[in-house]
């Protein structure tokens, strides 16, 4: 029988014979997991679970071991799960999920031993809500599908030049002059206190740290429309009216919403007594609504930022972070920052052979103390197409990102002198310029989400892509019981539905 597991766990033995459920099957243990399992089986089999003390199928956490890991043993008799922590048992219950196989006799789960436990710490996702604003219940679903790949990181980009989308009470014109806008023209939005609170709740119980963006001090034409004394007049290059050329949305001018693809031609006045104050009040009260221990203050592509007044912004806000007891994480562009917070995390998103000094920059934040979040956008930018004829998405990483690119990359062979313990972990990205409803985030997301979720989860050595293309066909089954609108493409050999 098949154990097409995704990602693949740290050792799997199988046994001999298997376990049958029944219309009597029951299960003990921790609540939290108890009810997950009791939930999805019924969702998956029709079969209702009950609870019961002495229940074959025993969830439980021991507190023994790694974060996150757990230990599952199944034979004829008994199903025994336990975990380090209620995250582990979660990943563990989703482990039973995957395991499930439909019989002629009935549901079964086959004989075997599996030992578990993440390679990372951090395993994410980041969804742009800037670019096209998205709805609770679609992040809500998301989310769902992230618990099952073993993700615990949802990043939120939540600025940029087409919208703003979280209401402050701090700075209310943001909400209600900035929000609006969207790429293409669509409409934007806005997450109110209610919904963020939701979107934290549902992370939660899924074992998932949110960790928003608000990206500073380029990406900030919206910014403008609500505050126009701390923006500065956009700066239109070449590139931007190649841009404009290609994809429409025209150029950026004050004071009107933005609808274009253009990056790099926004900024914030940088040293401004005004601009301080609005970075303190923003910074200060999202610090307030984040659990999570980390604020993403963005710093990329401020090509409309002079060198010193990047330093300097850059400065100020990782220190002003740091102040507020979380952890400043900034993509790659910030590490030549020259008074960089210390500790500040670095998200890298060069290409797997890093071109324009991109490494150098990354590196600087492990010169500082910190430590990287790899997310190579020839390999994990899941906005890029899978190929050529995909309807939707861009090529600007290196053309098409295949599926087996995706997988096929080693984390610590990115950037030269990074060790393993320096590395917090992997990250996929979904950049929305094209991107505009739920389906096409499915369409995009999914299988590659697949394939960087392993690569964050199971080390090199247990990784092989002829492994991986069997596996995954057989998690799609049960992503065609789910209806999940994901892509069939090519390598894959995909079971009839």
């Amino acid at each position: 029988m098949s154990t097409g597991l995704v990602p693949r766990p740290m050792s799997v033995t199988l046994g001999e014979g298997v376990f049958a459920l029944t219309d009597a099957v029951s299960i003990t243990g921790e609540a939290d997991a108890v009810a997950l399992l009791i939930a999805r089986l019924h969702r998956r089999t029709g079969l209702s679970p009950v609870t019961a003390s002495d229940a074959p199928i025993r969830l439980r956490i021991d507190r023994d071991g790694a974060a996150e890991s757990y230990r599952l043993r199944i034979d004829a008799d008994a199903v025994e799960l336990t975990a380090s922590d209620a995250a582990g048992l979660q990943h563990g219950v989703h482990t039973l999920l995957q395991l499930l196989a439909p019989t002629r006799q009935g549901w079964v789960w086959p004989a075997v031993v599996i030992d578990d436990a993440p390679r990372f710490a951090h395993r994410g996702l980041m969804l742009d809500v800037a670019r096209h604003f998205f709805a609770v219940d679609v992040v809500e679903r998301l989310l769902d599908r992230m618990a099952e790949l073993k993700l615990n990181v949802l990043h939120l980009h939540l600025s940029d030049d087409q919208g703003w989308r979280l209401a402050l009470d701090s700075r209310p014109r943001l909400a209600e002059h900035a929000s609006d806008s969207a790429a293409l023209g669509d409409a934007g939005g806005c997450y109110s206190r209610a919904d963020w609170q939701r979107i934290l709740d549902a992370a939660a119980s899924r074992h998932i740290t949110v960790i928003p963006e608000f990206d500073v001090p380029g990406h900030t034409h919206a910014v403008g429309l609500a505050y126009p004394e701390i923006a500065h007049t956009p700066v239109v290059s070449a590139e931007l009216e190649d841009t404009a050329a290609q994809f429409g949305g025209g150029l950026p001018v004050a004071g009107q919403a933005y609808t274009g693809f253009g990056v790099g031609f926004s900024s914030l006045r940088i040293g401004d007594a005004e601009t301080s104050a609005f970075l303190r009040d923003v910074f200060t009260e999202l610090a307030a609504l984040t659990p999570g221990p980390f604020l993403h203050i963005g710093g990329d592509e401020a090509l409309g930022t002079s060198r010193d007044d990047y330093d300097h912004a850059i400065a100020e806000v990782t220190a002003l972070v740091a102040s507020l007891e979380k952890t400043p994480v900034a993509w790659h562009e910030a590490g030549s920052a020259t008074h960089l917070a210390a500790g500040t995390i670095g998200q890298y998103w060069g290409f797997l052979h890093p071109v324009d000094g991109a490494d150098e920059k990354a590196r600087g934040f492990v010169d500082r103390g910190g430590r990287l979040i790899l997310s190579p956008a020839d390999a994990v930018y899941l906005d890029m197409k899978d190929s050529a004829d995909c309807p939707l998405g861009l090529t600007w990483a290196n053309g098409p990102t295949p599926l087996r690119r995706a997988y096929d990359w080693e984390p610590i062979e990115v950037v030269p002198g990074v060790r393993e313990d320096q590395i917090l972990g992997v990250e996929a990205a979904l950049w929305t310029e094209t991107i505009r409803t739920e389906e096409d985030i499915q369409q995009m997301v999914f299988p590659r989400l697949a394939a960087a979720a392993e690569g964050a989860w199971s080390t090199g050595a247990s990784r092989s892509w002829e492994s991986f293309r069997e596996r995954l066909a057989d998690l799609a089954t049960r992503w065609d019981a789910d209806g999940l609108a994901y892509r069939r493409i090519d390598d894959v050999p995909w079971r009839r539905p």
